[in-house]
């Protein structure tokens, strides 16, 4: 079975049962605006899918692994033949240099793959001039070449001839119509209003995303596409789609570099079905 890659902030892999649970029988073609990890995409493997994000080095790992796997797993072997943290430090500040924008996708992605595996807590996380910034883990032996898992998703990826794109939400869903699915992992709505609200808004989803993001799914339902959205049980969110069906559900927060912070929080799975 076909399972993430790597590891992904806000993944949805300790999430999939209650997801399962909601996914209409019949799916017409599945789309997905919020790739992420893509936990749920290679859950359910559908037969028809369009899969978007907005993160290019995201999509353009995932495109390696669906159109040159044999150049991947032999970069990642060399990572993993070469790891340390002289290694890892040299590796990480390759996004720092003037040729960075022309490195090949294949170099990209292993690069991708190897901090994740590498990095402290296997945190995804860029600073303002988009490098990437996590420091160092020290783990005992990391899965730096995991090539069982690599071929899952290139087998799934290659025979269902998924479509990749780098766009944004309202982009991913214009093409889903009648009888097709979406299902919607945006960024989420923060907590409280101490939760770091400046910073989550910096990042480009904020509350007036949120509200653009209901309105494509009133179009969608306009449409007869099916939806399925996840988000934080915030008010705000319960509130801008009360005319749906929401339900709240727990889930595990894996992330955190307080382990006494990671824990089940409350979240909200909506939809229109």
């Amino acid at each position: 079975m076909a399972a993430p890659v790597l590891k992904w902030a806000g993944g949805k892999r300790r999430l999939l049962p209650e997801i399962r649970a909601r996914i209409p029988e019949r799916l017409g073609v599945y789309h997905e605006p919020f790739l992420g990890g893509g936990a749920v995409l290679l859950d359910l493997q559908p037969a028809r899918a369009r899969a978007g994000d907005v993160n290019a080095e995201l999509i353009g790992m995932l495109a390696v692994v669906r159109d040159e796997l044999p150049a991947l797993l032999a970069a990642l072997r060399g990572h993993a033949a070469a790891h340390s943290p002289e290694h890892y430090y040299a590796v990480r500040a390759m996004d720092r240099g003037p040729d960075w924008a022309g490195v090949d996708p294949v170099t990209r992605a292993a690069r991708l793959l190897y901090l994740n595996k590498t990095c402290f807590n296997g945190l995804h996380r860029v600073n303002r001039a988009g490098h990437f910034n996590v420091p160092y883990g020290r783990y005992r032996n990391p899965n730096i070449v995991n090539e069982a898992g690599l071929r899952a998703a290139h087998d799934y990826l290659v025979g269902a001839g998924v479509e990749l794109a780098v766009a944004g939400f309202e982009q991913t869903c214009a093409a889903a119509g009648r009888g097709d699915f979406v299902y919607l992992d945006p960024p989420y709505d923060v907590v409280s209003d101490t939760a770091n609200f400046t910073g989550y808004a910096a990042a480009g989803f904020g509350r007036a995303e949120q509200s653009r993001l209901r309105e494509v799914c009133a179009e969608l339902d306009a449409r007869g596409a099916r939806f399925l959205l996840s988000n934080a049980a915030t008010g705000f969110i319960r509130e801008l789609y009360a005319d749906y069906r929401v339900e709240i559900v727990q889930a595990p927060r894996a992330i955190n570099a307080n382990a006494a912070r990671r824990g089940k929080v409350d979240e909200v799975l909506v939809r229109n079905f």
